[in-house]
């Protein structure tokens, strides 16, 4: 088993849970360098707290690089330029770490209410993108669910995360999608 995180607000909840049933499970992590200092500020507390095995994923090329080369984060007009930053800078990393950890079964934190496209999917479904079992426990969760279950267990949460992949929280980056196994460069 692996579980993914980006360190997104509520993925304290899911981190906590998996580690109180396999303390050691591999934590996945893409960090694409685009995040912001507080989320990387919540994902070493998160490390040091719960005592994440923490693997982290960096794309081939920094995001200074990637900015040189091809400009600005592209805009959410820019469905095209969208998907191939997405395949850069997140898709592929997580690739090549699914790859190596090999997992046959991954635990994420999607939720149905995260956008539409994640709306039709399950707590449990086959993942054709990466060969695995996915695994989303607080997939029917409300914020209000999860704010209790943070509550609960004295966990922090990270508002201030960004994802440059998406360009707005209701657009998908590709790796819960069929079509984001085929933009995957090799």
């Amino acid at each position: 088993m692996v579980v993914s995180t980006n360190f997104r607000p509520y993925e304290a909840a899911l981190l906590h849970l998996v580690v109180q049933v396999q303390p050691d499970i591999p934590v996945l992590w893409v960090d694409h360098g685009y995040n912001r200092p507080a989320t990387y500020r919540h994902a070493e507390f998160l490390r040091q707290r719960l005592g994440l095995n923490l693997k982290p994923f960096l794309p081939r090329m920094t995001s200074a690089h990637r900015d040189a080369v091809d400009g600005p984060i592209p805009g959410p007009d820019d469905e095209v330029a969208l998907r191939r930053f997405s395949a850069v800078m997140k898709r592929e990393p997580v690739q090549r770490g699914m790859k190596e950890l090999a997992p046959a079964v991954w635990i994420t934190g999607l939720r149905r209410v995260q956008n539409p496209g994640r709306a039709g999917l399950g707590v449990v479904t086959d993942d054709a993108n990466f060969g695995t079992l996915k695994v989303s426990p607080f997939f029917h969760a409300t914020d209000a669910d999860l704010d209790r279950y943070l509550a609960e267990h004295d966990l922090p949460n990270e508002w201030d995360y960004f994802d440059p992949a998406k360009a707005d929280e209701k657009r998908e980056c590709g790796l819960h999608a069929a079509w984001g196994a085929a933009a995957v460069p090799a």
